[in-house]
């Protein structure tokens, strides 16, 4: 039977004002129901949050260093601690994998991550950013041109259940990279994070926002220009 979710365009919705944590998980979690029971088709959902922190299913307690900084929130996507907060564009993406999307194969969570660090380093390429994929580090990452180290500008953290995506990615564009500090990001320790704008390039949010939907059709086969 064909559902509205076999679509090969997902719809894309921009929020415009901050969207409080557990307000948009209720939504996430209720739109990727109806994607799973066949009533509601694929979405990517870009938004930005309140300053908060979140704990993905790898968390370690002692890597959130400030816990009274900001709210904290338990998650059951994958991967350790992240910030989320202005200036970061998070893009929560609700596919069903039982399909192939462009470069994906159906049901392939690896070929999925891969998929979704190869569309934050083509959106990058379009502000002249080199972002790289860089061995047992999930994410997008650039190398600092003084010191060559690389720091993460592109957290990735997914959850599938019977091949239904909620969760996704976020790109730093001039978040407060200070708020970094409360947490080790990722629990990686040895490597930083850094921004668009801290790389120089002062694009704002609605350049990224294009600039993500031209890649996506790169790599995931639909542009929704």
């Amino acid at each position: 039977m064909d559902q509205i979710a076999s679509t090969a365009t997902p719809e894309w919705v921009t929020e415009t004002a901050p969207v409080p944590y557990p307000a948009a998980m209720e939504a996430m979690q209720a739109h990727v129901a109806a994607l799973r029971a066949g009533v509601a088709g694929e979405r990517i959902w870009l938004l930005q949050h309140p300053p908060l922190y979140t704990a993905g299913t790898s968390a370690k307690a002692a890597d959130l260093e400030a816990p009274d900084r900001f709210p904290t929130f338990a998650t059951g996507r994958g991967g350790q601690w992240t910030y989320h907060g202005p200036g970061q564009r998070v893009a929560y993406v609700m596919l069903d994998l039982n399909r192939s999307h462009g470069a994906v194969p159906a049901r392939d969570l690896h070929a999925y991550v891969e998929g979704l660090e190869g569309w934050l380093i083509r959106a990058l390429a379009s502000f002249g950013g080199r972002g790289e994929i860089r061995p047992g580090r999930v994410g997008g990452w650039v190398a600092d041109p003084g010191t060559g180290s690389y720091d993460k500008i592109g957290p990735i953290g997914v959850r599938v259940a019977r091949w239904i995506t909620p969760h996704g990615v976020s790109l730093n564009v001039n978040p407060v990279l200070d708020h970094f500090g409360g947490i080790v990001p990722c629990g990686i320790r040895t490597h930083g994070v850094t921004s668009l704008h801290a790389l120089g390039v002062a694009a704002d949010m609605a350049e990224v926002d294009a600039a993500l939907r031209r890649a996506w059709g790169e790599i995931f086969g639909a542009s929704c220009l």
